[in-house]
């Protein structure tokens, strides 16, 4: 089975995590590379600027009227000035991961602001005068699910550093792991950050703004449970891949711009990035039923002073 299935990793070599660090930091430079560069070109340009800053000062935008005010109330910034640089510096930022300049910097601050994405959006939780209008009545932190999941994902690259191939090794001769990283914890990182977004498209599949694949909630639950898990991840993870494919296949249209195709799956690339690292490497051997059921006190409280201390001898 284990030759079917691959080897469970606790541990990885340097080769190994810089391989890893080098795929997510391409997949999540992706992200900001498109979304920058689709925002940026669109606030430059003096027929779409104001589209831009309705698509994202309306009620259904992304920005809440508490942060308008907070922002651009008695600031000397303005929506468009606010857009203008942070489009900037996604694009930047975007460029730097790929070719592996600053990337435990920019993973830092990636890692939280993309929670700020979340606290921004603006959330209608009750109809005014009876009736609904143009918003989003479903939890913040469900609609934006994808942008929880890359966090999580920028944390797992923190750890792992610049990899191989990029300015930070090669030329400056920094952002090199441990000789031996810890893929029991990381694993887990990646592979809930991965699973959860699957699990919320299926158990709320068809609400409003829920980001779900396919039609198939049982099969996204599916999935999602599976990677969790720990267990079969490496064939749930060839699953996941195939889904977001399909997805991505439906998102493109032939009669639309180039970045206007990718801006709509460029979370996706990043995912798929993630996925395809689970499925060489696994998922980890933390947090695993298997575990849990074998060894439950040591597993969800640690190992105890003696066993820890043999461990540390040997």
């Amino acid at each position: 089975m284990s030759t079917i299935l691959g080897r469970d990793y606790a541990t990885l070599a340097v080769t190994q995590t810089n391989v890893i660090a080098l795929v997510l930091r391409i997949g999540l430079g992706a992200v900001f590379i498109i979304g920058g560069w689709w925002k940026l070109s669109r606030a430059l340009d003096p027929m779409r600027a104001s589209n831009l800053v309705t698509q994202y000062t309306a009620n259904d935008g992304y920005i809440s009227a508490f942060f308008m005010e907070y922002l651009f109330a008695n600031g000397p910034i303005t929506p468009l000035g606010f857009l203008l640089l942070l489009s900037s510096f996604e694009l930047v930022s975007g460029l730097l991961l790929v070719f592996g300049l600053f990337v435990r910097s920019l993973s830092f601050i990636h890692a939280f602001l993309l929670w700020t994405f979340v606290l921004a959006l603006p959330v209608t939780t009750m109809a005014v005068a009876g009736t609904y209008g143009p918003g989003y009545y479903s939890p913040a932190l469900l609609v934006q699910i994808r942008d929880i999941g890359l966090s999580g994902m920028f944390f797992v690259l923190f750890n792992l550093g610049s990899g191989v191939r990029s300015i930070d090794q090669s030329v400056l001769g920094r952002g090199f792991a441990s000789s031996s990283q810890s893929w029991a914890t990381l694993g887990l990182l990646l592979r809930l950050s991965v699973a959860t977004v699957f699990l919320v498209g299926g158990f709320f599949f068809g609400y409003d703004h829920i980001k779900s694949y396919v039609p198939v909630p049982l099969l996204l639950i599916a999935i999602g449970a599976v990677i969790a898990s720990g267990h079969l991840v490496r064939p749930a993870a060839l699953a996941g891949v195939a889904v977001i494919l399909w997805y991505s296949a439906t998102k493109i249209g032939f009669d639309a711009p180039l970045w206007d195709n990718f801006n709509a799956i460029k979370r996706e690339i990043a995912f798929s990035a993630a996925l395809a690292v689970l499925s060489v490497f696994g998922g980890g051997t933390y947090f695993r039923p298997k575990n849990l059921l074998k060894a439950p006190s040591s597993s969800l409280l640690g190992a105890d002073r003696n066993v820890a201390s043999e461990s540390s001898a040997t």
